[in-house]
């Protein structure tokens, strides 16, 4: 496995730290405040968090009723979601002017917040349960933000397919990007459809993109910040993209379930265990594989990467921008005293073993603690062994590609939208290169 330089890792994670901070911060807004504030008492702290997957919603909810059941606990802990499909940046704008912050955020996007004073400090006695390479301080020296998963990166971002299919057609998992579009054309040949995937929201449309583009973001990797950072420096422009943009087209245009633009993220799990697709993309990894099982059991489903030209398998250690994660203590918990006593004391529980037992269980890999090797793997979910395994893979190559900048997520939601207008045809290649890239200089270079 390659991993990042003490240099290169520490760069990342300050971005992190700082970035996953806003990013839970958007959500607030839209989850009313009238039932907010008044649910559960003085002796209660609101927990809000991003909605949108299955499996995370239940991992919620499963972390907080085991906290809840503490005979010894401080308080009890409401779990407060944001409505699916909600504006997160909106949201959180609108709980910020209505002072209605929770005690306990599920982040991403940070600076403005942070530097508005609106976050607490993490206390020594959280941040001591984590691994030391798994969080970083801002720059005025605190700690902001401690992971909510475990910190690796977009390994989620891969594909889930029927196990079943492959050996009732002598089929096997792609070794090489050559192998993948062959795998495809395979299946397309025996009259099935192969890849389902989704752009019904926004954000799933990255799910076959990133590992697209994974190869060209890792060539930028290293000391001056990834590809993003070049493009703004000179050294690289978005047309250095058009190879991967033409690969996205190709597949979208040849292999994938038609309705792609329609589909919902959580829909692919349907169109996967009815047959209507053998393959799927994901940006949830083992949590995609719980979201089948839980559909159906006897499902056999299987889980891999796809590889780069040279069969490597390409991921952002932590994303940093508006995909960054993370959970946070809101000041106005930290002004009341008794909200911020129950904050720090769940989250000693969520970084516990006993937590991360609970974590697994429900189906999502818990973050690095510092007793990781205590905690028990689940691995009752199909599939669940080749997510693992992948983990310790000599393919696997982890790249950096940092965002820091304020105006960052404003361009990626115009990449992303530009690309589902290529890929739908409303747009060509080269128009789509020139627009992006004028819109880079002016949200990031201007």
């Amino acid at each position: 496995m390659t991993m990042l330089s003490t240099k290169s890792f520490n760069r990342l994670t300050k971005g992190v730290a700082v970035v996953a901070a806003l990013a839970s911060t958007v959500g607030l807004a839209a989850c009313g405040s009238s039932r907010a504030a008044t649910a559960g008492g003085k002796d209660s702290a609101r927990f809000l968090y991003a909605t949108g997957d299955e499996t995370w919603n239940a991992t919620v909810k499963a972390i907080v009723d085991a906290y809840n059941k503490l005979p010894n606990k401080v308080g009890t802990v409401v779990a407060e979601p944001i409505p699916s499909g909600s504006d997160y940046a909106t949201a959180m704008k609108t709980m910020d002017a209505t002072g209605n912050w929770p005690a306990i955020v599920d982040m991403r996007d940070t600076v403005t917040y942070i530097e508005a004073g609106k976050l607490a400090p993490i206390p020594q006695e959280v941040t001591s349960l984590v691994d030391d390479d798994a969080y970083s301080a801002y720059k005025d020296g605190n700690v902001y933000l401690t992971p909510s998963t475990a910190n690796n990166g977009e390994l989620g971002f891969g594909i889930v397919y029927n196990k079943q299919y492959f050996k009732d057609n002598n089929l096997s998992v792609p070794t090489t990007w050559d192998e993948f579009i062959k795998l495809m054309q395979t299946i397309k040949a025996k009259g099935q459809t192969p890849l389902a995937t989704a752009a019904g929201e926004v954000w799933p449309s990255g799910q076959l993109w990133k590992p697209i583009a994974s190869e060209t973001f890792a060539k930028h990797s290293a000391k001056d910040g990834g590809f993003w950072a070049d493009v703004k420096d000179g050294k690289a422009q978005v047309a250095d993209l058009k190879d991967d943009l033409t690969k996205l087209k190709d597949i979208i245009d040849n292999y994938t379930l038609k309705g792609w633009q329609s589909t919902l993220d959580a829909q692919t799990t349907t169109l996967l265990v009815n047959n209507q697709a053998v393959m799927a993309t994901t940006s949830s990894g083992l949590g995609r594989l719980r979201d089948i099982n839980k559909v159906k059991p006897d499902f056999d489903a299987g889980y891999f990467l796809i590889p780069d030209s040279e069969g490597n398998f390409n991921v952002l250690k932590n994303s940093v921008g508006d995909s960054s994660q993370g959970l946070a203590i809101s000041k106005q918990a930290k002004d009341n005293g008794k909200q911020y006593d129950i904050a720090v004391d769940f989250l000693k529980y969520y970084y516990s073993v006993d937590g991360a037992n609970v974590i697994e269980k429900s189906g999502t890999m818990s973050p690095q603690i510092k007793d990781s090797s205590k905690v028990t793997r689940n691995t009752e979910i199909p599939g669940s062994t080749d997510y693992y395994a992948l983990l310790d893979s000599p393919k696997l190559k982890w790249y950096v590609n940092e965002t820091p900048w304020k105006t960052f997520s404003t361009f990626n939601t115009f990449f992303r939208q530009s690309r589902i207008a290529m890929q739908d045809n409303q747009s060509s290649i080269d128009d789509t290169i020139a627009k992006v890239q004028a819109e880079f200089d002016k949200d990031i270079k201007g």
